[in-house]
């Protein structure tokens, strides 16, 4: 049976979109767009501009064609088309929470839109009906998946693959990526569970203190009914009911009084161990995410997400929240001691309470939607600070302290346009909450002052009243400002559950193998690794011998580092498999194997602290004889002692108070320290002069004797005491062997080593003139 050709498709067999699903500022400028029996399958509303700003935009997939609105700033410019044809491919990125959809030909780059990660299921939604209708239009059938793969969050079965940059189903992403409610915020009931009964003593102590609140205006009527209008009509005042009703008053406002302390102290301690347990939640979590995370998100947006998002929450738990348990206790019960006195007056009371509450349905979701803008942007002005701030150094070298005010600046007043758009609706909510109460008072008075006209109400009941509808639109009022501190919170509760509900790609093994001795022999099976749809390494097959040395060689970008990166397990490999004395790493306690692996990096990181500190990183519990030994070992015990404080001695942030060698000296001897079977030494001397690299190479013969080491190094002539030489290029092995067998097969490793011995030499001859120069000119001096 023979598929249709595409131009026999009916597309009224095809499911679609109406225009009138779509958002109805839109509709207008579709429909004259489409032409006849064309129709909309997908699409998706854009957010940003190409330079992040806040515009809207709309990308159309219809059953011929994708059409595109023109930009911002491109007004009255036409819809832009594209009809389906071979090489077209529509791909979807994440960066930083900063979605971006490419369209691209064989040869270059069409289009690019951009959107905030709320659109991310509608983008996911576009690219899948994009690529099947490019396959059915130029195939004339669907393609089906050829696997099934499993959903890494809630292990289902999926019936297609995960698009570049999805690490869940669409079930689980929709779960994700919904837009915050208020309801996020009961997802903190995780951390309150352990304070569950501190939190019901405060919520007690709340309705005790809130009851005695409410006792003052009760005790108006019989004050004004028994003793001021008797009064007032001759009789005399009754000192001892006085008496019996003042110390009510006072004693309700003492009780009161000794309750809201109570509560708040308690409430208040409770909610800052519950934002510490939240931010250490948060952190622990991230600190186990791969560095696949890591690498699609900006420092800035992190620190700003476990510091003054959770600082945030810890504000709305202990004030916010507290009052507006206050306020919902406080209008229920003057409802019912209201209806209590007088139906008819109590229902005149509550005719503003719809409308308010409307309103706040109103208002709360678009200062929701505008916090969650403002979160952003305001990570974006502390990413600045993050980049800038450690890279001062380069900023001043190259004089861009302009350009880096100017960079912060336009961030910050990103950050004031979108405030001020949440303060223009915010500045109109709260006056209108603040009339409304006020029209509901005169109401009161006009319909109160009736009743005690036609003696269907004391004077004393209406005081009583005006009293109690006093302080209900005070908390009514109060409660509608909380709206805005809610939003907040709920917004800064998504962010903070964006971090906790994302899966590492390098999980746990569910049945861990746990290796006793560990000899160091590392295979590497079929090994493949691709990043998202490029495939970066692949079919890679090795074996290294326990204390055997390899070097890594091959052009920049040939997989050297990934190979390092997915033996260390930072990420996971996508075909084939790397096992460990015969075990799969995969089935290794991540940490378990890790504390097996010394890693000296190009650029050595050292946190803030003392020598000492930054040697026994590894091993917190190391005694002072161990990290001296480790130090002698790595050649820096005598450079340490010169310092004023030995090894107490400050390293400053990131080691800046060191040299580039010492740093790198220090980096061995941790690695020393923690005594691993697996060394991994990526570029450790090619950021040094040659002094220093003779040093460090002969800490390095310390550090690899009796070792599985494997090496990578720019200058291959470190790299000739190796045991083996692998030679890669564009993610796979070309050659292999020692030194001397390289250059004897004149191959790819051949022509690298004479290229770089052609460089040493131009460089030798360049500096010989100023040599010989020098030499005369002393011979002149004398």
């Amino acid at each position: 049976m023979t598929s249709p050709s595409p131009s026999t498709i009916d597309p009224a067999v095809l499911p679609s979109v109406s225009p009138l699903n779509l958002p109805s500022v839109w509709v207008a400028q579709v429909e004259p767009q489409l032409s006849a029996e064309e129709k909309i399958l997908a699409w998706l509303e854009t957010d940003l501009d190409a330079h992040l700003h806040f515009a809207s935009g709309l990308v159309i997939v219809t059953t011929r064609r994708l059409l595109a609105s023109p930009g911002t700033d491109q007004k009255g410019a036409a819809w832009r088309k594209w009809t389906y044809q071979p090489g077209l491919m529509l791909i979807r990125h994440d960066y930083s929470g900063v979605g971006s959809l490419e369209l691209l030909d064989a040869d270059s780059q069409l289009a690019r839109w951009r959107y905030t990660f709320g659109a991310d299921i509608a983008a996911g939604r576009l690219t899948e009906h994009f690529a099947e209708q490019l396959a059915y239009r130029l195939n004339g059938e669907l393609p089906q998946p050829s696997v099934h793969v499993v959903c890494p969050k809630c292990q289902r079965t999926l019936d297609a693959p995960l698009l570049p940059g999805e690490e869940a189903c669409a079930a689980c992403r929709t779960e994700l990526l919904k837009p915050s409610s208020t309801w996020t915020l009961f997802r903190l009931w995780r951390f309150a569970r352990p304070y569950k009964w501190q939190l019901l003593s405060g919520f007690l102590l709340t309705l005790g203190s809130t009851a005695a609140a409410l006792v003052p205006p009760y005790m108006t009527m019989p004050l004004m009914d028994n003793v001021l209008i008797p009064y007032q009509n001759g009789k005399p005042i009754d000192t001892s009911l006085v008496t019996f009703y003042l110390t009510g008053l006072l004693g309700a406002a003492i009780l009161a009084w000794g309750l809201g302390w109570a509560r708040t102290y308690m409430l208040a301690r409770v909610s800052e161990r519950i934002g510490a347990d939240l931010r250490t939640a948060t952190y622990q979590h991230l600190l186990k995410l791969s560095h696949a995370y890591f690498g699609g998100k900006r420092t800035g947006d992190l620190m700003a997400r476990i510091g003054s998002e959770t600082d945030r929450l810890n504000v709305f738990l202990s004030l916010h929240l507290l009052d507006f348990a206050t306020d919902v206790l406080m209008i229920a019960m003057t409802i019912i001691i209201l209806i209590s006195i007088d139906p008819w007056l109590a229902l005149v009371t509550l005719l503003p309470l719809p409308i308010i509450a409307w309103l706040i349905h109103l208002v709360r979701d678009r200062l929701r939607t505008g916090f969650e803008k403002v979160d952003r942007v305001w990570a974006e002005v502390t990413s600045v600070l993050a980049d800038t701030i450690p890279g001062i150094r380069v900023v001043k070298a190259f004089a861009q302290e302009k350009r880096e005010a100017g960079r912060f600046r336009a961030a910050n007043d990103r950050n004031l346009e979108v405030n001020d758009r949440v303060n223009k609706i915010w500045s109109l909510f709260t006056p209108t909450v603040t009339l409304l109460t006020e029209v509901g008072l005169l109401v009161v008075w006009v319909f109160g002052i009736w009743q005690v006209s036609k003696d269907q109400i004391t004077v004393g009941v209406l005081t009583a009243f005006l009293a109690y509808i006093s302080r209900f639109y005070l908390r009514l009022d109060s409660m509608s400002r909380i709206v805005s501190f809610t939003q907040k919170a709920a917004a800064g509760t998504k962010r903070i559950f964006e971090i906790l509900d994302h899966v590492s790609s390098v999980p746990e093994p569910v049945h861990p193998v746990h290796l006793p001795v560990v000899k160091g022999r590392i295979e590497l099976c079929g090994v493949g690794f691709r990043y998202g749809t490029r495939s970066v390494t692949h079919d890679i097959n090795m074996t290294i011998e326990p204390g055997e040395m390899i070097g890594l060689v091959g052009h920049s970008g040939s997989g050297k580092s990934t190979l390092v990166n997915l033996i260390c397990r930072f990420y996971d490999v996508t075909e084939g498999a790397i096992l460990l004395d015969g075990v799969d790493i995969r089935s290794l306690p991540v940490v378990e194997y890790r504390k097996h692996i010394g890693l000296v990096l190009q650029e050595p990181f050292l946190f803030f602290g003392t020598i000492a500190e930054n040697i026994a990183y590894g091993k917190p519990d190391a005694k002072r004889e161990e990290v001296i030994a480790a130090a002698r070992a790595a050649h820096a015990h005598e450079f340490i002692l010169r310092l004023p404080h030995g090894y107490d001695s400050l390293v400053g942030e990131r080691g800046q108070a060191l040299s580039g060698g010492e740093r790198q000296r220090i980096s061995i001897a941790r690695a020393l320290l923690i005594d691993p079977r697996i060394l991994i030494l990526d570029e450790a001397t090619s950021s040094v002069d040659t002094t220093t690299e003779k040093e460090i190479q002969r800490a390095l013969e310390n550090l690899v004797r009796g070792r599985t080491t494997i090496a990578i190094a720019h200058r291959l002539s470190t790299l000739r005491d190796a045991n083996r030489l692998i030679v890669l290029d564009r993610g796979s092995v070309i050659e292999t062997g020692n030194h001397a067998q390289l250059m004897a097969q004149e191959g790819h490793y051949y022509g690298l080593y004479q290229a770089q011995a052609r460089n040493v030499d131009t460089e030798d001859d360049l500096r010989r003139p100023d040599v010989d120069r020098k030499a005369g000119d002393g011979r002149d001096d004398r």
